[in-house]
């Protein structure tokens, strides 16, 4: 189990990255959902021990990680948003140089161990081939394979899938759920389909500050049967966003599409829109705005309110 505890980070400035972040999360996949600049990445440092919080605690299976960071890097796996490479190394030798500095060995040597965890990201028909031929996929997988060096407990990954063609992050949401068969995975993105996906839990931040903490069938049953679509002019796109709360407005055949949450009561929706089945994006972008209530009720019934308990 991974026990976040009231945690703050602040910047000089001063600038609030976290205010307060409290979450239990059990093995399995986990995301952690929101826009740049919400505070992910400084949350995914401070799990892997390179960022001291301002305050609050993080404990790694009862063990207080915060106040000594030494305890998690053996049991770590960790893929930073950029993870710089060496061009003109090849994947092979890429991979050795990273398990040299993690202090990694294996009783079958160096050689076999490069061997296996580049087989088990599909890379070792590629293992020969300079890193500066790879596609930004191969990259990403090369990143997860020196991550799981040392069969890690806990693996952090930031951003894995930003720029990624929709054939390489298919490959990739394929290996991050084998990964999460038997160990804590957090995945900090913000993509929805990502977590759409990959994750049974989520957690929503946003400016520094947990929002939400729910699945994604959670988040799509609350607002079920209270998205609507239609199209509109570009003229009458500000109108009809002053009457409702938009999720969308796409630009089509010179016309936009425009979804829209409207909440149970006697207000009706625009002329010619139509119900439609919800997405996890309308919930999303509802909570970004600040439409909390619209998904309030889609925190798990089971699970304490966010920010209660006390650590293990």
């Amino acid at each position: 189990m991974l026990t976040i505890r009231n945690l703050v980070k602040i910047y000089p400035g001063p600038v609030n990255a976290l205010q307060g972040i409290t979450l239990d999360v059990a093995p399995g996949m986990f995301g952690l959902l929101g826009p740049n600049g919400a505070g992910k990445s400084t949350l995914m440092k401070i799990l892997a021990g390179l960022l001291e919080p301002t305050a609050g605690q993080v404990f790694l299976d009862g063990e207080n990680i915060t106040e000594r960071p030494e305890l998690v890097r053996s049991r770590l796996g960790y893929l930073p948003q950029d993870f710089g490479f060496y061009g003109n190394l090849t994947g092979e030798r890429m991979l050795a140089y990273l398990l040299r500095l993690k202090g990694v060995s294996a009783p079958g040597g160096e050689k076999r161990l490069v061997g296996e965890l580049l087989g088990r990201v599909n890379l070792a028909w590629a293992g020969k081939r300079k890193v500066k031929t790879y596609s930004g996929g191969m990259r990403q997988r090369l990143g997860i394979a020196q991550a799981l060096a040392g069969n890690p407990r806990l693996i952090v990954v930031d951003e894995p899938t930003a720029g990624l063609d929709p054939e390489e992050r298919l490959r990739f949401y394929t290996l991050l759920a084998e990964l999460a068969a038997d160990r804590i995975v957090v995945l900090s993105t913000h993509i929805v389909e990502d977590v759409r996906v990959l994750c049974p839990r989520f957690a929503v931040i946003r400016e520094g500050r947990l929002v939400e903490l729910t699945s994604p069938s959670a988040a799509l049953a609350t607002i079920a049967g209270r998205i609507w679509e239609g199209r509109v002019a570009p003229a009458e796109v500000a109108e009809v966003a002053q009457r409702f709360a938009l999720t969308q407005a796409v630009l089509y055949e010179g016309s936009h599409r425009v979804r829209i949450y409207l909440p149970a009561g006697p207000e009706q929706p625009p002329l010619g829109f139509e119900q439609v089945p919800a997405s996890l994006e309308d919930a999303y972008i509802l909570l970004m705005r600040g439409n909390g209530a619209a998904v309030e009720a889609g925190r798990e019934s089971e699970t304490e309110p966010v920010g209660a308990g006390s650590p293990p």
